[in-house]
């Protein structure tokens, strides 16, 4: 299995939010903490097991630019990167 990283794109398998589309913003080796940005904003992440998730493996251009520069990730840049991806 591959480093999940923050900023990846990932689809919940499993729970009420089954098939909804997350960013990761963090990740260990038992649990990820996702975001959507709107639902689940960053202030209120929420936290699944690896195998209740599906990582693209993909990361926004967005997001790319904001992580590289070392600038916080905001709302706006969550729900504008899964919007793009939904598209």
């Amino acid at each position: 299995m591959k480093q999940l990283v923050k900023g990846m794109y990932a689809r919940s398998l499993a729970g009420h939010d089954k098939g909804r589309l997350y960013i990761i913003i963090e990740a260990n080796e038992i649990y990820v903490y996702l975001s959507d940005g709107k639902i689940r904003p960053l202030d209120k992440l929420k936290k699944k097991k690896l195998k209740h998730i599906q990582s693209d493996y993909g990361v926004s251009v967005i997001l790319q630019e904001r992580i590289g520069k070392h600038l916080p990730l905001r709302n706006e840049d969550i729900r504008k990167a899964i919007k793009l991806k939904e598209v």
